[in-house]
C-alpha cells in the first residue's frame, strides 16, 4: 500500500509494526534504505520481514544473500511462522544466492565482477515482477574486493541498477560499535538514500534493542531511538512512544475499590478510566488490595484481568481463598483471568506486547498488575519508564481501570514512592505503611493523591484478617508516619499513660 508523506514523497508501507509510524508512512518508493547494526541486532530479520509483509500485501520480493545460504534462512525464519519455501513455490519469493560455497577460495580485487550479480538480480526482478528487494549483507562484498575505490564504484553501480528497476530496496550492513561509525567500512551509507540503525545495547547487564532513522533523504521522520522487540510468529515489533497522544477520554463514572471504607476515603470510589498506584513495603496488603479490586469488579458484572509477576497462580488463588474470594469460580464464569509470568523469562518490551495482546483479546473492564517492582528489576530505568508509559496510555485509551502495585525499598516510610518515580503518571496513589507504636507494629493507609476529586487526607489504621482489609480510625497525635519516624505529642502520651492507669485500677 502506498502512502503520501506530508512532504509529497510517495512511500511504500513496510507493514513492520511501528516502523511506518516512525517513518511517516513507510520507505520512500523506489529508493534504497541501509539497515546498519552490529552482529545480532536483527538486520536479517528486518530484511526478511520487509519481504514477508510485502507478500501479505500482494507484492513479490527478491532476497539477495551474500552470507547465509538460502536453506539456512528458510530454517531460521520458520520460527516466525514464515514459510519461505511455499512462497518460492508460488513464485512470490525468489533467492539470488551469492553466499560463499564450501571450498570456495577468497577472490581478490580484479577477479570479482559485480556485473554478473546485477544481471541475476535484474532477471529475478523482471521475471517475478518483484517490487521489493532485500540484500543481506553488503559487508560480504568486501571479502571479494579489497580495493575500497572499486568497492565504492561497484556499490554505486548496484544502487543505480536498483533505481532503474524501480524497486524499493533494503540493504543491510554490519557495524563495529553500537554508537560508532555507521558501517564497518564507511562506504555503505553513501550508496543509500536512507539510513536506519538498529542497536542491541548492553546496559546494566541487560540487553535493550532500539531503532533509529538516521537519514531519510527529502522526507520527514520521527527523531531519536525507539525500543523494539522480536516476537515469535510476528517478527520485529517497534514500540513508538511518540505515537502516544494525550487524547484519552475522562469519565466521571466511579467504580468500587472493593472496600466500602476505602471508597469513602477516595470520594466515592475510583474513576472508571484511572490508573491507581498502591505503594507499600512487603506484607502491607498490596496483593490483598488487588484481590479486593478484582472482587469488587466481578460483583458489579465487570470482566477483570490480573497480571502477576511475583506469585504463582496457586499462591494467588490460595491467598484469595483465605480472604473469602473465590478466584477459581470467577474464572469458570469467565469474569476473571489470571496471568502469571516470571519477569526474567523475557525482556520488558516482550512483556508489554504480551500484555497488550491479552488485554485486546480478553477485553477486561479492570486490569491489575502485581507488581511493577518485579518488572523494574529486569530492565534499565529508561526501559522501565517507557514500559509504564506504554502500558498506562494503552489502558487509558481502552477506558479500562488499572491498579498497579509497587514495593517501596524501605520497611518504614521512604523518601519516594518508587525509585523510578512512576507516581507522576498515575491518577491516584494509595500508600500502605507499617507504623511502629510503643513496640508494636501496626498498619496505616492514606490516599496521597486523587486526581480530579476530593479525598480523605487522614492516615488511617487498618487490619487484615480472613475477611480481608478493615480500615479503622485515623492515627491521632502522631506525626512522621510516612517518613518512618513517628513522633508522639504530649497529649498522646498523656492518653496512653491514662489508659495504662485505668487498666491497673
Amino acid at each position: 500500500m502506498l502512502e503520501q508523506g506530508i512532504d509529497g514523497i510517495e512511500k511504500l508501507e513496510t507493514g513492520i509494526p511501528g516502523f511506518d509510524f516512525l517513518s511517516d508512512g513507510g520507505l520512500p518508493l523506489g529508493r534504497a534504505t541501509l539497515i546498519a547494526g552490529t552482529a545480532g541486532s536483527s538486520k536479517t530479520i528486518f530484511a526478511c520481514q520487509f519481504l514477508v509483509e510485502g507478500i501479505h500485501r500482494g507484492e513479490n520480493g527478491v532476497f539477495v544473500t551474500f552470507e547465509e545460504p538460502p536453506r539456512a534462512l528458510r530454517k531460521n525464519m520458520r520460527g516466525f511462522g514464515w514459510d519461505i519455501q511455499q512462497w518460492e513455490n508460488e513464485g512470490k519469493w525468489v533467492f539470488v544466492d551469492a553466499s560463499p560455497q564450501p571450498g570456495d577460495r577468497p577472490i581478490v580485487s580484479g577477479e570479482y565482477d559485480l556485473g554478473a550479480l546485477i544481471a541475476r538480480i535484474e532477471h529475478a526482478v523482471r521475471k517475478y515482477k518483484a517490487s521489493r528487494i532485500s540484500l543481506d549483507s553488503l559487508g560480504a562484498i568486501f571479502s571479494h574486493l579489497t580495493d575500497s575505490a572499486q568497492v565504492r564504484s561497484d556499490l554505486f553501480r548496484l544502487a543505480s541498477a536498483l533505481r532503474e528497476l524501480e524497486v524499493t530496496a533494503i540493504m543491510t550492513a554490519e557495524r563495529v560499535e553500537e554508537y560508532g561509525e555507521i558501517s564497518r567500512y564507511g562506504v555503505e551509507e553513501f550508496v543509500a538514500d536512507n539510513v536506519v540503525i538498529v542497536r542491541n545495547v548492553l546496559a546494566d547487564e541487560k540487553r535493550r534493542r532500539t531503532i533509529e532513522i538516521l537519514k531519510y533523504r527529502g522526507t520527514d521522520h520521527q527523531k531519536g531511538e525507539f525500543p523494539f522487540t522480536i516476537i515469535n510468529k510476528k517478527g520485529i515489533v517497534i514500540i513508538p512512544l511518540s505515537a502516544i497522544e494525550l487524547e484519552q477520554k475522562s469519565s466521571d463514572i466511579r467504580i468500587t475499590s472493593g472496600s466500602e471504607e476505602l471508597d469513602r476515603m477516595c470520594g466515592s470510589g475510583f474513576f472508571r478510566d484511572s490508573i491507581i498506584l498502591v505503594s507499600g513495603a512487603t506484607g502491607t496488603g498490596k496483593t490483598l488490595m488487588v484481590t479486593e479490586f478484582m472482587d469488587g469488579g466481578v460483583a458489579n458484572g465487570e470482566r477483570c484481568l490480573v497480571f502477576a509477576f511475583e506469585e504463582s497462580r496457586e499462591q494467588l488463588i490460595r491467598n484469595a481463598t483465605g480472604w473469602g474470594v473465590d478466584f477459581k469460580q470467577m474464572e469458570k464464569e469467565g469474569k476473571l483471568k489470571v496471568v502469571c509470568r516470571y519477569p526474567e523469562t523475557t525482556n520488558l518490551e516482550n512483556h508489554l506486547i504480551m500484555m497488550k495482546d491479552i488485554i485486546q483479546e480478553f477485553k477486561p473492564n479492570r486490569v491489575a498488575v502485581d507488581s511493577l517492582s518485579a518488572l523494574e528489576r529486569v530492565s534499565t530505568l529508561k526501559s522501565f519508564r517507557e514500559f509504564i508509559i506504554g502500558l498506562t496510555s494503552f489502558i487509558k485509551q481502552q477506558e479500562i481501570g488499572g491498579l498497579f502495585t509497587s514495593t517501596t525499598p524501605n520497611l518504614l516510610g521512604g523518601a519516594s514512592i518508587t525509585d523510578a518515580h512512576i507516581s507522576t503518571i498515575t491518577d491516584s496513589i494509595i500508600l500502605l505503611r507499617y507504623v511502629e507504636m510503643y513496640g508494636e507494629m501496626r498498619r496505616g493507609i492514606t490516599v496521597l493523591k486523587m486526581r480530579g476529586s476530593m479525598h480523605d487526607k487522614d492516615i488511617r489504621e487498618f487490619s487484615i484478617d480472613h475477611k480481608g482489609m478493615h480500615i479503622g480510625k485515623p492515627f491521632r497525635n502522631v506525626t512522621g508516619i510516612l517518613a518512618g519516624t513517628p513522633m508522639y505529642t504530649a497529649q498522646s502520651e498523656v492518653e496512653r499513660l491514662s489508659g495504662l492507669f485505668n487498666e491497673k485500677i
